[in-house]
């Protein structure tokens, strides 16, 4: 027998299916809620309590800090895996082949090239535009180069779009890091795998011979793997809602990276330096912030600890914590702010007030840490998010158009005025 749940309105009973998902998970199938009790809806601001979807992407447990993409544990993705590979993982739905893996490596090479044209698109920006806004700008700008709609029904035509997305994407962003610092635009070197490629667009001058340090690079494609995909978060919702209305690939990316652009989403990283540089300009005093942060009466937060979804130790954090360790002692930055951060993170696991709250440094925390000592500005964090969240973006729009999901439209409840007579200008 299939279970219902029954909701009581004025003395009338109404009965919902139940649905399981693979988890176990329960939800409440109410699509029909409004036609059957004519006209009663649910208000769930923020939705949280709303389920947008069935995924098969990524499992979420936050109780228990579980991240699962595709049913394989992060712990063993980040620890065997690379950024491709997991990436092909969250878009295909399964690990590929070796001979697999080498097609996509190689047709995401051969996407790389930006039309020459969009320079011009480059250049109508002020050097001080945020890489985030040029970043959503020049993604959708790839609407009007591709302006062939991809047959979503034909394998072929999807899987091109997908890899020319992960092939321009990393250089559109290399490309605002080098607007905002008024240096010369690099293009991608195939010699290179995908990480080593974006670190040396990002860095890599002409007049210099640009060397990788392994252990950096090794550091952000395990950081990026991380952020690959994390259910239905704010940006992942909007780039559903936005390709529910048959919006192409490109202009749904776009939104994505506007939704992620917000300082409670993507900004959450570039707020911990910003806290760390301002501990640092009062004098470094980590004590007085412990204090500031324990005191309900204080408006100061530390940023990066805790999270909103896991309510124990974000599992990402614990992978990424060695890694951040790692790259702090090959480079042997003499960086205040990240002395304060060592510090501040010591404190944290360690002080009873924090452990009782499981307020834990979560993956913001360290990637902001990892991102400083590479050298790479706050302004750019959010963009380097976005690369890394790129695949995720790219599988759940997939699943939404495959699943022929109908077009997004939630409900509101009207507050507003009841029905008013209206009076001309001259009488008011």
């Amino acid at each position: 027998m299939s279970e219902k749940a029954i909701l009581e309105i004025d003395g009338k009973k109404f009965e919902f299916p139940i649905i399981r998902g693979t988890e176990n998970e329960v939800s409440i199938d109410i699509k029909s809620l409004r036609s059957a009790t004519g006209g009663v809806i649910t208000l769930d601001s923020g939705f949280k309590n709303t389920g947008s979807c069935k995924s098969a992407i990524t499992f979420l447990n936050g109780e228990e800090g579980v991240l699962r993409y595709r049913g394989y544990a992060i712990e063993d993705l980040a620890e065997n895996s690379n950024f491709l590979e997991v990436a092909y993982l969250i878009i295909f739905g399964n690990l590929p082949s070796k001979e697999q893996f080498v097609k996509f490596e190689n047709d995401i090479k051969s996407e790389s090239l930006l039309n020459e044209e969009i320079k011009n698109i480059i250049d109508g920006f002020p050097k001080v535009a945020h890489p985030m806004g040029m970043l959503s700008s020049l993604t959708s700008a790839l609407t009007a180069f591709n302006p062939v709609t991809v047959d979503i029904n034909s394998e072929k035509e999807l899987y091109h779009a997908v890899v020319k997305i992960l092939g321009k994407f990393p250089v559109l962003a290399a490309w605002a890091h080098s607007k905002n610092k008024g240096t010369p635009l690099n293009y991608s070197d195939n010699s290179l795998d995908y990480i080593s490629n974006i670190m040396q667009m990002l860095f890599r001058i002409p007049t210099e011979k640009y060397r990788l340090n392994p252990i950096t690079v090794e550091a952000l494609d395990k950081l990026l793997i991380l952020h690959e995909d994390h259910e239905q978060n704010c940006s992942t919702s909007t780039v559903r809602i936005v390709g529910s209305s048959e919006a192409g690939l490109f202009a749904s990316i776009s939104a994505g990276v506007s939704a992620l652009w917000g300082r409670l989403h993507g900004g959450a990283n570039q707020a911990v330096i910003e806290m760390l540089e301002q501990i640092e300009k009062d004098g470094g005093d980590v004590e007085k912030y412990i204090l500031k942060a324990k005191d309900k009466n204080d408006s100061f937060r530390l940023m990066g600890f805790g999270h909103r979804v896991y309510k124990n130790f974000d599992p990402r954090a614990r992978i990424i914590k060695s890694y951040a360790d790692e790259v702090l002692k090959d480079l042997n930055i003499n960086d205040p702010a990240l002395k304060i951060a060592k510090h501040l993170e010591e404190v944290a696991l360690k002080d009873e007030y924090f452990v009782s709250r499981k307020l834990y440094p979560n993956v913001d925390f360290y990637s902001g840490i990892i991102y400083r000592a590479l050298g790479i500005p706050s302004e750019m964090f959010t963009v380097m998010f976005a690369i890394g969240r790129l695949p995720g973006w790219i599988a759940q729009w997939r699943e939404m158009r495959l699943n022929h999901e109908p077009i997004g439209r939630p409900r509101q409840l009207y507050i507003g005025e009841n029905l008013r007579k209206y009076t001309s200008i001259n009488n008011r």
